[in-house]
């Protein structure tokens, strides 16, 4: 690998990491309601899957157990 490469790849990381530390919050840009609600949104969309897993999880449990080989 080039090491001129290698340093261009840093440079643009770095680039990125700045950008994303001088950007306002989003609180500030949107207005809290509307975070609130988004993370609300989140919350519940994430919170479908956990319980799926945890059904899943409880009937492997389940059927592990009935298996006496």
């Amino acid at each position: 690998m080039n090491t001129e490469t290698l340093r261009n790849w840093i440079r643009a990381a770095d680039g990125r990491r700045l950008e994303a530390h001088s950007a306002p919050p989003t609180a500030a840009r949107t207005g809290g309601d509307a975070v609130q609600a988004e993370l609300a949104a989140a919350r519940k969309r994430i919170r479908e899957p956990e319980e799926e897993r945890d059904i899943l999880r409880k009937a492997a449990r389940y059927f592990a157990g009935e298996t006496r080989w």
